[in-house]
């Protein structure tokens, strides 16, 4: 029970439930457009139907490299998974080319499996101003799915 905690005393605070069991999905923005961005087909059905049978999960649901050494080349490995019933697609959109990412990944259907994207960063320092030798670089990436755009934020220092 949530009123009690392990020691079997009442709960002193709320216990705020994770927003996967709220049903909200964090960092995701759901398509208004009939047509789908994946594979360009116009869907018939209702988009409310569509999204209860398809749904993708990011693990983790974002990244952070740290301090990066400048001229470097790093690489991580994230995990989409399709947590619905049906086989969905999924396209990336790259990360234009200043930013320093690139998304590596086979493209197809996604049944009831996960695919990986390997997410990789050039250590390039763009800035003009003096920074006492530290910038920071943010972008979030954009997973467009038959349903909804994931964000997949992406954080670093380049040193």
């Amino acid at each position: 029970s949530l009123m009690v905690d392990v020691t079997r005393q009442t709960g002193k605070e709320k216990v705020i439930s994770p927003s996967y069991l709220q049903g909200k999905k964090p960092n995701t923005i759901p398509n208004k457009k009939i047509e789908d961005p994946v594979t360009g087909k116009i869907s018939i059905s209702s988009l409310a139907t569509r999204q209860d049978l398809t749904s993708f999960q990011l693990i983790p649901p974002r990244v952070t490299f740290g301090v990066l050494k400048e001229g470097c080349t790093y690489a991580t490995t994230v995990i989409l998974k399709n947590v619905g019933v049906n086989f969905s697609r999924f396209r990336v959109k790259q990360p234009p080319p200043f930013t320093g990412l690139r998304v590596m990944y086979t493209p197809g259907p996604v049944a009831g499996l996960q695919v990986e994207l390997e997410i990789e960063i050039l250590a390039m320092v763009i800035g003009g101003k003096d920074t006492d030798g530290l910038e920071e670089v943010s972008h979030a990436i954009e997973i467009l799915t038959e349903t909804e755009t994931i964000l997949l934020p992406v954080k670093a220092n380049i040193l």
